[in-house]
């Protein structure tokens, strides 16, 4: 699948993985699991099959869950199901991952009852001695929430919204990975100007602001039309309008997206030095399969949509 622009050039394209698995089938299907890639791995971690055969039968005693952590090896096109030591949590569905290093960081999440069983842990594992490990954290935590969004910038933890099952929040917190020492950030906007609170989002950043794209609760999901960004500097949630292209026309409104940032040389691809692709997610509880480019001109004020 290709969107082309307007001299034919294609901004994104889908190319189907091919892989085979080492040692045993590769993953089975799933959804509310969370992959993060390096340069040479894709990372995929827990997930939900309601289906018993096709999440494992028998040999899968976390049914409907996936308690377990596959790699995939971009050059050898390979599935390899990760053995580990140490306690690999038990929420499941709609937690956030981050790589970090050699260290992959899990918080939140939800289990068995989805709902009632949610998580505030951080959990690490590290991907080259393949162990895990609970941090032990001081300060004022999150609640147990699933489906928010997190990212590690400067050596700090930020995490973003979520649900209880019952409250979606509108909450920025962050742990400092050297004290692992949690604090609730308190912008300075009035609560009117706050962003609406949501799950099942996605952020990005560029040192200098977070970027909140997608999301929803369980009864709308969000309009693109603007992009709430989180200024370090000031402290303060901004407001990013957004336009669409003059061909393709706006992005979608669309909830449980999946994200990935991607920075270009400029001298590359001039004027698309940070780009944000955000792929899939519910269009109005319809499943999509869109794929939109947000990137962020130098000379122009307004992020355009691609």
């Amino acid at each position: 699948m290709a969107a082309e622009a307007g001299g034919g050039e294609p901004l994104v394209r889908f190319v189907k993985l091919s892989g085979r698995a080492a040692g045993r089938k590769s993953p089975p299907a799933r959804s509310g699991h969370r992959c993060v890639a390096d340069h040479a791995n894709l990372y995929v971690f827990g997930g939900y099959n309601p289906d018993y055969d096709e999440s494992g039968g028998p040999e899968n005693e976390d049914y409907p869950l996936f308690r377990e952590l596959w790699r995939y090896h971009f050059a050898t096109g390979t599935w390899h199901q990760m053995g580990t030591d140490g306690y690999m949590p038990r929420e499941l569905a709609s937690m956030s991952l981050v790589l970090h290093g050699y260290n992959l960081l899990v918080f939140g999440g939800t289990g068995i009852p989805f709902g009632e069983s949610n998580g505030n842990d951080v959990h690490v594992c590290n991907v080259k001695y393949k162990r895990w490990e609970k941090l032990s954290c001081d300060g004022k935590k999150p609640n147990r929430i699933y489906g928010q969004a997190m990212a590690i910038i400067n050596g700090f933890l930020y995490v973003f919204g979520g649900t209880t099952g019952y409250i979606y929040s509108t909450d920025l917190h962050r742990l400092d990975l050297s004290s692992r020492e949690w604090v609730q950030l308190k912008p300075n906007n009035p609560p009117c100007d706050l962003p609406e609170e949501r799950y099942r989002h996605e952020i990005a950043h560029d040192n200098q602001r977070i970027y909140v794209l997608g999301g929803g609760t369980s009864w709308t999901a969000y309009a693109l039309d603007k992009i709430h960004a989180y200024n370090f500097e000031t402290n303060t949630w901004e407001d990013i309008p957004t336009k669409p292209h003059e061909n393709l026309g706006k992005a979608y409104t669309r909830s449980t997206s999946g994200l990935a940032l991607k920075q270009v040389q400029e001298k590359v691809c001039p004027g698309f030095g940070n780009s944000a692709l955000l792929f899939s997610g519910d269009r109005k509880l319809l499943r999509s399969q869109d794929c939109s480019l947000l990137f962020r001109p130098s000379r122009q004020s307004q992020q355009h949509w691609t």
